[in-house]
């Protein structure tokens, strides 16, 4: 009895502590980040770091280092997460959803916005030249991206071996869900075998919660006719087994609404990705985008609210079981086979954007000078793309 006793009053202690920062001084914070949060999650991780361990001290570097760890477990958007673990522990659940939901506000409200001009304006030759710029650019940024992953993600012989075959799986046409899974199946097989360990209770525990939610909206995607609920449910499943960062997004969302559905065309999502990225905050508010193209405002506020719902909900139920996961071999293995099948996704949907956004010698040229750039100089995405749009809209105007 004594055991149980200890913990309640633990979690007492901890309330007690988290009640000293207030909910108006969190949504301060993460409005102020989610407005100025340009570079994606490495860049909105730093910011975070800075403000909340280093200028408030609201978290010692090592928790911090400790819910970071776990964001990497759970599908989602590590920097909303981020701000979302902040949020829970500095004021309980209140704070979990205004941490969380101040953090995106910035981006949905900015996305949403550019949505409405898109629609109203879209076929202007000024805009058609604006974002016949910033495609190749978008395009550069992913491979970029997987290129930085595949370094600390293919650490072995046997994950390359899981990254082809996911590779092989996706092009094939398996479904996204199974391709992830199976990354992360197949490599703790591997562990297993190797080590001979157990899955303790407590991980067993997390990764059933996690994969419940993946499996319950991976079936609520089986929806053909378009509608206001047809949309939640599709940005739920998405927005449940996103691992791998932003940029698998790009992969989940070209299959479900492009592929199978049929709802937005290979264009509408290169676009919504170019808008996601002229904005700051997280790059999954490119739901917000294409929530607006199909149903307008309420589409918007509906994609929006489904592909973060499972990341508010994740981040509740394995934020006590942090500590014990940080220090699993297990959990470490099943990531690695995530992450890999992740950029797998990524790898395929990024050649077939590219089919779509390099169209010409000139876009050809943008696309490879802005990867050189991004490799080699490290020029921030935010002037790359700001110069693709420029260089677009005068290259229309030359033309006109």
């Amino acid at each position: 009895m004594q055991e149980p006793l200890a913990t309640t009053q633990d979690s007492q202690r901890q309330i007690s502590s988290a009640q000293r920062t207030s909910l108006l001084e969190l949504a301060r914070l993460f409005l102020k980040l989610g407005a100025v949060a340009f570079g994606g999650p490495p860049a909105h991780i730093a910011m975070m770091e800075d403000e909340v361990v280093s200028r408030r001290g609201w978290l010692t570097r090592e928790e911090f280092l400790d819910f970071l760890g776990a964001t990497n477990l759970i599908p989602g958007p590590n920097s909303t997460e981020m701000a979302i673990h902040v949020g829970r522990v500095r004021a309980g659940w209140a704070g979990l959803l205004v941490a969380g939901a101040s953090f995106i506000l910035p981006s949905a409200v900015m996305v949403t916005v550019l949505a409405w001009a898109y629609v109203r304006f879209g076929s202007l030759p000024q805009v058609s030249g604006v974002l016949y710029g910033v495609k190749p650019i978008v395009i550069a940024l992913i491979v970029q991206a997987v290129f930085k992953l595949a370094k600390s993600a293919v650490k072995s012989t046997w994950l390359a071996v899981v990254g082809a075959l996911a590779v092989l799986a996706t092009a094939l046409g398996v479904d996204q869900l199974a391709v992830l899974a199976g990354g992360g199946v197949l490599t703790a097989l591997i562990y297993w075998q190797r080590s001979g360990k157990r899955v303790s209770s407590s991980l067993a525990t997390f990764f059933a919660s996690g994969t419940g939610l993946s499996g319950v909206a991976a079936g609520s995607g089986l929806v053909a006719p378009f509608g206001l609920t047809a949309l939640f449910l599709v940005f739920l499943k998405i927005g449940a087994i996103l691992f791998g960062g932003g940029y698998v997004l790009v992969a989940l969302i070209r299959t479900n609404l492009v592929t199978r559905l049929g709802w937005i065309s290979e264009r509408q999502l290169l676009d919504a990705i170019a808008m996601g990225q002229v904005t700051p905050g997280p790059l999954s508010t490119t739901a917000t985008f294409i929530g607006y193209l199909l149903g307008g405002f309420p589409g918007a506020a509906i994609a929006t609210v489904a592909i973060f719902l499972p990341a508010f909900f994740l981040v509740a139920i394995s934020g006590p079981l942090v500590p014990r996961l940080r220090q699993s071999p297990l959990a470490g293995a099943v990531l690695d086979g995530v992450n890999v099948a992740a950029l797998a996704l990524i790898a395929v949907a990024t050649w077939q954007l590219f089919r779509s956004a390099v169209v010409d010698w000139t876009t050809l040229v943008m696309a490879g000078l802005s990867f050189l750039l991004l490799i080699r100089y490290r020029v921030n995405s935010v002037w790359l793309v700001l110069a693709g749009a420029g260089i677009g809209a005068g290259t229309t105007w030359l033309h006109a």
